[in-house]
């Protein structure tokens, strides 16, 4: 079972700095300073230009006195009130009076104090940023969380930390789950939807499965336009490679500067990424339940299956038989075969019964056979048609519509239809292969049949030219 996980990247820039009655602190991108007092509060908020807190200290200056965020007074001073606690501390140390001094002086040496809090602070706000992103601190998380299943088939996911308690679920190789905590020598995790306990020693955890997990995690865009433009190279400006319809899923292989770099059957190409969907498929955990209705969903594939090839193979019967007797009938009508031994010849042919279709092996053969002959037909994107033109998608549902199966016009749903073969070696003619943005028909001996580019149309290539994300049998 695999599961979708989306990363959205937030920038956060956090930066405060406050100058009080007692001192300048400072606090940017994870660096603390602090200057001496200047007689002002004054705070700054995130990002503060130069220009404003000129501006508020010239505010600030006419009015007597400077406040601090939320309105808050930090430091008002009079002319009553300097005089009074001139009077009242005359034991105080020498520097604040200085200090308490400076707050009265004359308009020039305001500016001076403007000059030296601009001085002090400038530094300060050009510090680079530093700080961490949202998908950093998911990936931090992860990292020590991340637990990689290693086993040769699977693992049971049971709901005490025990060999004798119930199975709850089952972790297949190379599934991802989250670590809870962790008892003796079990893990508590959750996977997908199940929660339960697995034997610690059949896990990687840590830097190693964070690696693991990069390197087993498929990353995904899912085309979120009608129609997009695969580019040569990461700009709006580049050449169009190709063409991919609304829905379709693409193998993602680089990110840079908001364009994403796919997969399609013209190359590798770029897109920007306003117009996918990123996410990471990994697989995860599958319940008892889950296993079940998955089992049961195989088994009705298989029956629908079944019916399929027996409705196709009558049609196909009738279609023979059709031919043979049409073909009957010519001869009949022409010349005896003593004048023409060719004649005769194409008779014998003709009275010679169509071999028998049997088993869902010869149907899929039946399959191939018949889409090899559009080969050197047109590509076109978007259409169906076998003779004047169709895309990948469109060639192999109308190849299977002729056999009465019904397929969906886009090589990502391809993925779904039918059932699962495990491998390439596995695979029989009339299979479906599938990659990214693309599908195509097996017709043995490690080839198949597609409709690949506009430069190339309809064509035999070697099955693994590409890599392959699924294989799906109809028949």
């Amino acid at each position: 079972m695999k599961h979708k996980f989306t990363k959205v990247t937030i920038g956060a820039v956090v930066a405060a700095m406050l100058i009080s009655g007692s001192g300048l602190s400072a606090e940017a991108a994870g660096v603390k300073l602090s200057l001496p007092a200047a007689g002002l509060g004054l705070t700054f908020g995130d990002g503060a230009p130069i220009s404003q807190v000129r501006d508020e200290v010239n505010q600030k200056k006419q009015s007597g006195s400077v406040s601090g965020n939320d309105g808050q007074k930090t430091g008002t001073v009079t002319e009553t009130e300097t005089q009074t606690s001139s009077i009242k501390e005359t034991e105080a140390a020498e520097t604040e009076t200085a200090v308490s001094e400076s707050a009265v002086q004359p308009e020039n040496n305001a500016e001076t104090q403007e000059k030296e809090i601009v001085e002090a602070v400038e530094p300060v706000i050009k510090q680079p940023e530093t700080s961490i992103s949202d998908e950093e601190l998911e990936e931090e998380e992860e990292k020590e969380t991340l637990i990689i299943a290693q086993v040769n088939d699977y693992v049971n996911i049971r709901d005490i930390p025990s060999t004798d308690g119930e199975i709850v679920g089952k972790l297949y190789n190379n599934s991802v789950g989250v670590l809870i905590s962790v008892e003796d020598d079990w893990y508590k995790m959750k996977s997908g939807n199940v929660e339960g306990y697995v034997k610690a020693e059949y896990f990687e955890t840590g830097d190693e499965a964070k690696r693991i997990a990069d390197e087993v995690g498929d990353r995904i865009a899912t085309v979120n336009t009608e129609t997009l433009k695969v580019r040569s190279d990461a700009s709006l400006d580049a050449s169009v490679l190709g063409l991919v319809p609304g829905g379709e899923e693409l193998t993602v292989l680089e990110e840079e500067n908001g364009f994403v770099k796919v997969s399609i059957e013209e190359g590798d190409g770029w897109v920007s990424m306003d117009y996918v969907i990123l996410e990471t498929e990994y697989v995860t955990a599958e319940s008892v339940e889950e296993e079940r209705a998955r089992l049961e969903e195989e088994r009705l594939a298989k029956e629908e299956a079944r019916k399929a090839a027996e409705a196709a193979e009558k049609k196909l019967r009738e279609e023979e038989q059709k031919k043979a007797e049409e073909q009957r009938a010519q001869e009949e009508a022409a010349q005896s075969a003593a004048e023409d031994g060719q004649q005769a010849e194409s008779q014998a042919a003709s009275e010679t019964p169509a071999p028998a279709v049997t088993g869902n092996s010869s149907l899929g053969a039946a399959v191939a056979n018949y889409a090899v002959q559009f080969v050197g037909n047109p590509y076109v994107y978007g259409g169906t048609s076998l003779t004047n033109g169709a895309d990948c998608s469109g060639f192999v549902m109308s190849v299977y519509k002729n056999f009465g199966v019904s397929l969906p016009h886009s090589s990502s749903a391809d993925r779904r239809v039918g059932y699962a073969v495990g491998s390439l070696a596995e695979a029989q003619p009339g299979d479906l292969i599938c990659y990214s943005g693309h599908v195509a028909i097996y017709i043995g001996g490690g080839q198949i049949v597609h409709a690949s580019t506009a430069a190339t149309g309809i064509k035999i290539s070697n099955a693994n030219y590409r890599s392959i994300l699924a294989i799906r049998r109809i028949f």
